[in-house]
């Protein structure tokens, strides 16, 4: 800063020049403090400061604090989802490479086949890429390594794929959330490997929200079978790996007992109690009445078996003078005669 001479100071961008951002600060000569506050958005490495002081062809100082903040280049990603295209502009010039790659649960991405470009300023594009919350861009400089999945915030979704086992048939099907068209492979993981064995491919277009069933022959209920799935009418596809229990389990949601399905568990017993309980219940209120009721129907009849008895006794006076007609005729009466005849008098007297 020259004596007696005010000084300028502002915000810039360094590329082949330095691009002011913003008005630039002015600090006075008489000033005895001469502080100045510069605001700024982002702290990217190609953000300076310039100062200068207020002299004609002044020469000109420029400090950049940020240099080394590299991961604030790779913000900015875009996604055009009718026309299906990733793109990224470096706020700074920067010797990078750029490639897409796919996101595994252990945390690697695997870059995708011929997708890697190299960048330093200019706007770098991808077409037909598959909106997959696994799909990620990857940026390289130098020997370090930076992801960026812009995906998987939730708004764009995998298909899913649920499959059920009935009388011996197992039924898949896929619901995708575009329209699309799809390469569904069924393949065998062997103990040996990691890898799976592809037995057979499909080709099936699914229309947006409607379910699908997917004809394969294989066996999908063996516990070391998996689908691959992936888009086939794009460029940049991830591909899906649905692999199934042993069965009638959708992939990857084979879910605990939770407290939703205890709920629905006590709601299917209790009714099913009260019902048992209201049964046993009427059944002894019935069955106490029915005894009751037996009771007094034998009070009730008490009288007409008296003259029941009253009435076999007189018939047991009137047999023996019957029983001696046939005597007089030579016979012989045996007790089963008399008893038979008595018999036949009772019901003739009855009738």
């Amino acid at each position: 800063m020259l004596e007696n001479r005010n000084y300028y100071l502002r915000l810039c961008l360094k590329h082949f020049i330095c691009s002011g951002t913003g008005a630039n600060a002015l600090i006075k000569k008489e000033e005895l403090v001469k502080r100045v506050t510069l605001p700024y958005s982002r702290p990217l490495p190609c953000l300076c400061i310039e100062g200068w002081s207020a002299v004609i062809d002044a020469p000109r100082v420029r400090v950049c604090p940020f240099e080394d903040r590299l991961e604030e280049l790779w913000l900015g990603i875009t996604f055009d989802p009718l026309e299906e295209v990733l793109s990224w502009q470096p706020a700074c010039p920067v010797a990078a490479a750029v490639s897409l790659c796919q996101k595994r649960e252990d945390g690697i991405c695997e870059d995708l086949p011929l997708s890697s470009q190299n960048v330093s300023r200019e706007k770098v594009t991808f077409t037909k890429v598959d909106a997959h919350p696994q799909l990620c861009m990857k940026f390289t400089a130098g020997s370090q390594s930076w992801i960026r999945c812009p995906f998987v915030d939730g708004r764009f979704q995998a298909p899913e794929v649920s499959v059920k086992r009935q009388q011996g048939h197992e039924e898949v099907k896929m619901l995708s959330q575009i329209n699309a068209t799809f390469s569904v492979g069924l393949c065998v993981k062997s103990e040996a490997s990691t890898m799976c064995q592809t037995t057979e491919t499909h080709s099936v277009r699914v229309e947006k929200h409607k379910s699908v069933g997917l004809n394969l022959t294989g066996e999908l209920c063996k516990g070391n079978a998996c689908l691959q799935i992936k888009r086939v009418d794009v460029k940049y596809a991830a591909t899906d790996m649905h692999c199934f229990d042993k069965c009638d389990q959708s992939p990857s949601r084979k879910l605990p007992v939770t407290k939703q399905g205890t709920l629905a568990l006590t709601w299917v017993i209790v009714p099913i109690g009260i019902c048992l309980s209201a049964i046993i219940i009427v059944t002894l209120v019935l069955h106490v009445m029915l005894t009751v009721y037996q009771r007094r129907k034998e009070r009730g009849n008490g009288g007409y078996c008296a003259s029941e008895k009253q009435t076999d006794s007189a018939l047991n006076g009137v047999v023996p003078t019957l029983q001696t007609h046939p005597a007089h005729l030579g016979g012989v009466i045996s007790g089963h005669s008399l008893q038979h005849g008595h018999t036949e008098k009772v019901n003739l007297l009855s009738h």
